[in-house]
């Protein structure tokens, strides 16, 4: 199979998935019934891709391969091809979105058997695919843009889905605006681009990087920063992502893991040559991007809900990502995008897994006549469940150890790298890393603390949910362990992809460096910066041991501190911390902030300034103008009188008037 008819079909195969299931259960409504056959061709849609990029990456990329489908736009000298580009990045981008997607559809068809929109889920989730392969495989940054708007659109969508719950439409109308924001700032920075280069093309604009002057450059990759700090969820623009586990758990495994959110560090990591020659911005990147990553692990601490855990878990690893980033270690950006990808879509699939098991508990005690609060997302009403979900238990342990750093497994492997390379950038002389290493010390004992807290809450313990004594949950069908199991696998061999340096002293090699990066005469598409201080051996392997030991020290401490005291655990943390906890558990007050400067400000200005305007002005013009067309039909209507000879009369003055025109 060529390689243009291979990309054809793994952009074109998710389309016609969402189309299909889109239209013909919308007119063949016995369709719908048949939610096995539709789960089963929405998940091979998605799962044929895989394995058609699988088959590109075997035979190896040399050089970049870009296969132009038509021209979508052309003005002047100014044209824009549906283009896309096959090379290193977008083939591991690609194997994680289709893989990891492939399995959370899997997975859906279990979560969603009883959903009466099952079809339309499945539709929305091919949807949602065939844009994040249009956003990692273009070959220039309309295209890009093009699937970064319509992951906007489709996570939109799927946040909502169940729209009959207010909170549901209100989380996915915060996620889409906040998003615009972003969006705004990207299209910006393109603008400068045309402006400059007179193309979008990453060929050109990264060989014609040099011609513009390094303000210009700076402004293109702050613009572009900012649009990733939407999509991506890093301050200022985060708020809208722990509001997106309104929707369903596998949207929650496909935003969070998978697709959307990784958007902004596959830009970056896209133009790396360009934002390497920004350093300034890279501080701002760096800086940006440690803060929200201590922000959210202190927010996380004090969560009770286990998707809202989870995703302020996504957003704390994300601001990882960026501190990687800013310090130029833009493939150990990559590098933790795939390993995150495995144990963090375990974990929120494992988090769907326990709703499942807890939802039927809610079922049986209301059938009892249970009148008490209950929530099924809530982990003060869990504990125990490790003895009646075993697969669940263990895929979320495993899964957590991964996310914790614990040694050898994926998230030690990256994260370790991540701190490595902050630690190597301050000592080739810039400054601002020693603080990105510092807080990403900080937060690696945090993250494996408030995440072991997650799994004692859920599985350890005793359990505390009414009538527990005749009551329990029961473990996930196939549909939904297997990929659980798959995935806690990948969670702990991942990292096999990325040993550090100092293991090619026993012959192991980091391969995605040199895969992404390059090595000798061979150059991958992402950059690197040049550092002239080295760390020495002895260094690097105290790095690691000292990354390894709050890993184990931090799951340690939450492992004793919530088996001996459980939900007491959280009241003495409480009470320890006193007003910084309320800080952590309101979120910083960010929501309450951007409710009171700029959404109160906008709605009660709009109601008092425009809402007159719309009412006497607008409205006025459009009642004006029908009753002019009323009043002018009332007039015309009169003419209508039934005679012939009137008809005729008026024939003959028409024909009169127009020879009249003709003549003079």
């Amino acid at each position: 199979m060529s390689t243009k008819l291979a990309v054809q079909l793994i952009i074109l195969l998710p389309l016609i998935g969402a189309t299909v299931l889109g239209l013909f259960p919308l007119f063949a409504r016995g369709l719908r019934q048949h939610k096995t056959l539709l789960g089963t061709v929405g998940t091979l849609i998605v799962a044929v891709p895989f394995g058609l990029t699988f088959s590109l990456f075997a035979q190896g990329v040399d050089t970049p391969v870009v296969t132009s489908m038509y021209t979508w736009m052309g003005v002047g000298d100014f044209s824009v091809n549906i283009a896309y580009r096959i090379d290193q990045l977008s083939l591991i981008m690609t194997l994680v979105v289709t893989g990891v997607g492939a399995l959370i559809h899997l997975y859906a068809i279990g979560y969603m058997a009883e959903d009466r929109s099952f079809w339309k889920f499945f539709s929305y989730l091919n949807l949602f695919i065939f844009m994040m392969l249009n956003l990692v495989l273009a070959d220039n940054l309309l295209v890009v843009f093009l699937g970064w708007e319509g992951v906007g659109l489709c996570s939109y969508l799927l946040i909502g889905f169940w729209y009959e719950q207010k909170k549901n439409s209100a989380a996915a109308s915060k996620a889409f605006i906040v998003n615009r924001v972003g969006d705004f700032a990207f299209l910006i920075a393109m603008f400068i681009l045309v402006k400059e280069l007179g193309s979008l093309d990453f060929a050109t604009v990264l060989s014609g990087a040099e011609m513009m002057s390094d303000v210009t450059i700076a402004w293109v990759v702050l613009l572009l920063f900012l649009g990733a700090t939407g999509k991506s969820a890093q301050i200022p623009l985060f708020v809208w992502l722990p509001d997106a586990m309104a929707g369903p758990t596998p949207v929650s495994a496909l935003i969070h893991a998978a697709t959307m959110v990784t958007s902004g560090l596959y830009l970056l990591a896209r133009l790396s040559p360009l934002v390497l020659m920004a350093p300034e911005v890279m501080v701002v990147i760096a800086i940006v991007g440690a803060t929200t990553a201590i922000v959210a692990a202190t927010i996380a601490l004090t969560q009770t809900d286990i998707k809202r855990v989870l995703a302020y878990s996504t957003v704390s690893q994300l601001g990882y990502m960026f501190m990687a980033a800013g310090v130029g270690a833009f493939f150990v950006a990559i590098f933790h995008v795939v390993t995150h990808a495995f144990f963090k879509a375990c974990l929120f699939l494992g988090s769907g897994s326990v709703i499942h098991g807890m939802h039927h508990v809610e079922h049986e005690i209301k059938e009892k006549g249970y009148e008490g609060s209950f929530d099924a997302q809530d982990m003060s009403f869990m504990g125990g469940l490790k003895n009646y979900m075993p697969i669940t238990r263990w895929t979320y342990l495993l899964s957590t150890l991964a996310i914790a750093g614990i040694p050898l497994t994926a998230g030690f492997f990256s994260k370790d790298e991540i701190l490595f390379k902050a630690f190597e950038y301050g000592a080739d002389g810039n400054l601002y890393a020693w603080f990105v290493w510092g807080i990403g010390i900080l937060t690696a004992l945090l993250t494996a603390f408030y995440m072991m807290r997650s799994y004692m809450l859920t599985f350890e313990g005793s359990s505390r949910w009414p009538m527990n004594d005749q009551i329990h949950p029961h473990e996930s069908p196939g549909t939904m362990t297997m990929p659980l199991v798959i995935l806690a696998g990948l969670s702990m061999i991942g990292g096999a992809i990325g040993f550090p340096k100092v293991a090619e002293k026993i012959g192991l090699s980091n391969w995605i460096h040199d895969y992404l990066v390059g090595h000798g005469d061979h150059l991958g598409p992402v950059a690197e910066p040049d550092i002239h201080s080295h760390v020495s051996v002895a260094a690097e392997i105290g790095l690691i041991l000292l990354g390894a030991a709050i890993a184990v020290i931090g799951v340690l401490w939450a492992w004793r501190f919530f088996a001996k005291y459980e939900l007491g655990g959280d009241e003495l943390i409480r009470s320890r911390f006193g007003a910084l906890y309320r800080w952590w558990n309101t979120s910083y007050y960010w929501d309450m902030f951007y409710d009171r400067t700029i959404v109160r400000p906008i709605i009660g200005g709009a109601q008092k300034a425009l809402a007159p305007f719309d009412k006497y002005i607008v409205d006025g013009i459009v009642n004006t103008l029908g009753r002019i067309s009323m009043a002018l039909s009332w007039l015309f209507g009169r003419f209508q009188t039934g005679v012939v000879q009137n008809y005729a009369l008026a024939i003959v003055l028409g024909t009169v008037i127009l020879i009249a025109l003709f003549l003079f």
